[in-house]
């Protein structure tokens, strides 16, 4: 269900790595969870985040919910199509709806985070 290139947060946010650069969204689960996108708080580009730093909100008809960095970097992109349709984020969680890219500080930031087979049994956890 989930992509066997991503990494994962206990958090729910994904990373792909492309290059040096980090595409960073929220996984499908959390976005069920969510419920509805209405808004996206996005950083400006120039942004330098920590591990774990927040990235901003989504706003959904249930509630807000702060986003974290998944890697240290800087945001050198953010998805300018969420401000217009915040609802692709529910739609493709895990393609057109990526939140930012990070030019990556430290790949060894992706080893801390969990491979796909590995979330997918924490998902189970979760729901049991």
């Amino acid at each position: 269900m989930y992509p066997q290139n991503f990494k994962f947060t206990k958090d729910h946010e994904w990373a792909r790595v492309e290059g040096d650069l980090a595409v960073i969204g929220i996984s499908d689960f959390a976005q069920k969870h969510l419920g509805d996108v209405v808004y996206v708080d996005l950083p400006a580009v120039g942004t330098h985040l920590a591990v774990h730093q927040t990235i901003g909100t989504i706003e959904s008809v249930k509630a807000v919910s702060e986003v974290f960095s998944p890697v240290s970097g800087e945001v050198v992109e953010t998805n300018a199509g969420l401000a217009d349709a915040p609802e692709t984020i529910n739609q493709d969680p895990h393609g057109n709806g990526w939140i930012l890219k990070l030019k990556m500080a430290n790949k060894g930031d992706l080893d801390a985070l969990m491979a796909t087979p590995d979330y997918e049994k924490y998902l189970e956890g979760l729901e049991h």
